[in-house]
């Protein structure tokens, strides 16, 4: 492997891009006390072992946000991949259009809903950056 100078655990994490009917997409800060704290990113989380990616966001949306969505409603949209220090990051996106309840931070996270062409405005993990374009070319 030219680029890492040692072998990095994978970090399968699964995000979604919420977006509500005036196109906007939905944004959490990672709250103080957090790796990245301070930085915007998409709505999301870790992958358990077993769990599918969708099942991930279906359980982190309700945990995180406190709405409820279904498979049928999450398309997939693209994918991070981005090495870090200590990790690779493994991040499909998902856009998700339809949700029953309003989303909240409910783990002291505030929320922005942002045009997709204003997205590059708010400072994120180096992992969410090359999605920007992508969403904003796609809305």
């Amino acid at each position: 492997m030219a680029d890492a100078p040692f072998p990095r655990r994978l970090l399968l994490v699964a995000a979604v891009a919420l977006i509500d009917a005036d196109g906007r997409v939905l944004l959490a800060q990672r709250p103080a006390g957090k790796q990245l704290a301070g930085l915007w990113e998409f709505p999301g989380g870790k992958v358990d072992p077993g769990e599918t990616p969708e099942a991930a966001l279906i359980r982190e949306l309700d945990e995180e946000l406190g709405i409820e969505t279904w498979n049928s409603c999450l398309a997939p949209l693209t994918f991070a991949s981005h090495a870090y220090d200590d990790f690779h990051l493994l991040m499909p996106l998902f856009a998700c259009r339809r949700w029953s309840g309003v989303p909240q931070g409910r783990e002291g996270q505030a929320l922005a809903w942002v045009p997709a062409r204003r997205l590059a405005e708010y400072p994120m993990p180096p992992a969410d950056l090359p999605l920007i374009p992508i969403l904003r070319d796609w809305l």
